[in-house]
């Protein structure tokens, strides 16, 4: 399986965003995470498009996953595209056409990702996997990074597996060289961590750990 490991920028310096940026991208990271949050959706909030302008001039190369934690996404998702969001994730639980809003995603040329949080069914995702390149299954309650990994997250993930077996899947809440594997065993590919990460002085030796464990499944 080909595992990927992507620092969340939420858990980065925010004075030193850019420095930040570039050491991810340094520490052999597939990609970096970007998480937007409005205060309705969830209780905090982060960035904006410029983020990712920041994210597209500094890194010019480094993928940029972008994870839309909004109860409207649907009125942003040509903003980010523009920015240069290269994925863009809306929650199964927003408050929009989910199927139109993937839609026009796909129509903006981006990879297309669809969320559920831990308390949703990860049925949810079901009727639209003929609409996505990837899915995330929220593995803490959105909103606050350094919260612990929902390990009863984690039959959610295998039933997804089952049921698309070629599918990106992701997880992203409570990260580390043990939850990780866990994650992997139940089917994910693709993992998110924030503060286990960026609070590493080494992030790329670190990185290489996560990869070490998770090959050697």
């Amino acid at each position: 399986m080909n595992f990927r490991i992507l620092p969340s920028l939420l858990a980065a310096d925010p004075g030193r965003l850019a420095e930040e940026i570039v050491r991810a991208r340094d520490s052999g990271a597939d990609a970096l995470h970007i998480d937007i949050m409005d205060p309705h959706f969830v209780p905090n909030i982060s960035y904006g498009p410029d983020i990712v302008v920041l994210a597209r001039r500094v890194a010019p190369g480094f993928h940029r996953n972008v994870h839309l934690m909004m109860s409207r996404p649907d009125l942003f998702v040509e903003k980010f595209a523009a920015a240069g969001a290269q994925t863009i994730q809306i929650h199964a639980e927003a408050e929009c056409g989910v199927g139109e809003t993937l839609d026009a995603i796909r129509r903006l040329g981006v990879r297309r990702g669809l969320v559920v949080n831990p308390e949703t069914p990860v049925e949810a995702i079901f009727p639209h996997l003929g609409e996505i390149d990837e899915a995330l299954v929220m593995t803490v309650h959105p909103g606050y990074g350094g919260q612990k990994f929902i390990e009863a997250c984690l039959p959610k993930i295998e039933r997804l597996r089952e049921r698309a077996p070629g599918l990106d899947i992701m997880i992203d809440g409570g990260a580390n060289r043990e939850t990780i594997v866990l994650a992997a065993k139940a089917g994910a590919d693709m993992f998110v961590a924030g503060s286990h990460l960026f609070g590493k002085a080494d992030m790329a030796a670190e990185i290489g750990e996560l990869r070490r464990r998770l090959e050697a499944l």
